[in-house]
């Protein structure tokens, strides 16, 4: 199979569904048997699954460390993965693990304890991140929070479960203008 014709069909296939499944360590994905959908999850010869998706939604996650390497151990080509669902866990920031998959387009953050709005910036080196859920974090309490996230990530054109409009991007904008100060350049004087 080419890997045109496995991007193809990969988008088809069912997400590999670890939702409400008590999930405390990414390492649990190792033992824990994912969730059965109406479809069956298809595998390759070396028998990894064949999957663009994956639900991490509502478990008790509070960090990601040794993501990469659990979840190539399960996908056979984890640097597709499109749509990664971390919602209602205990992350308390945006793991830069995840900017490493530059074909993410769906992320949902949303219901987790992200206190910082900076976080976001993080996420701006992701080409292909369309659609991003951060509500239901301490971050949404932020003067500007979505203006904020609009000027950081000007590609998304879906943010909170909402369409981004030519309006949200133009108010943005004007929101960056007045209140987000540019770096100064510096010159240093040599001493008299």
């Amino acid at each position: 199979m080419s890997r045109q014709d496995y991007m193809n069909a990969a988008v088809q296939e069912p997400p590999l569904d670890y939702s409400f499944r008590n999930i405390q360590v990414i390492q649990d994905l190792m033992s824990e048997e994912p969730r059965r959908g109406l479809r069956p999850l298809r595998r390759s010869k070396s028998g990894k699954l064949l999957t663009q998706s994956l639900w991490l939604n509502n478990n008790v996650l509070n960090e990601l460390r040794d993501f990469p390497q659990v979840i190539s151990q399960k996908l056979q080509h984890p640097e597709n993965l499109a749509w990664i669902d971390l919602s209602f866990n205990d992350l308390t920031s945006i793991d830069p693990v995840l900017t490493t998959f530059f074909n993410l387009s769906v992320l949902y953050l949303h219901g987790n304890s992200i206190q910082r709005l900076g976080e976001v910036n993080k996420l701006a080196i992701l080409p292909r991140l369309r659609s991003l859920t951060l509500h239901g974090n301490p971050m949404e309490e932020e003067k500007g929070y979505r203006h904020y996230v609009l000027c950081t990530l000007p590609r998304i054109t879906t943010f909170d479960f909402s369409g981004v409009t030519k309006a949200d991007r133009t108010s943005a904008e004007v929101w960056k203008r007045m209140n987000i100060r540019p770096k100064k350049i510096r010159i240093k004087q040599e001493a008299l």
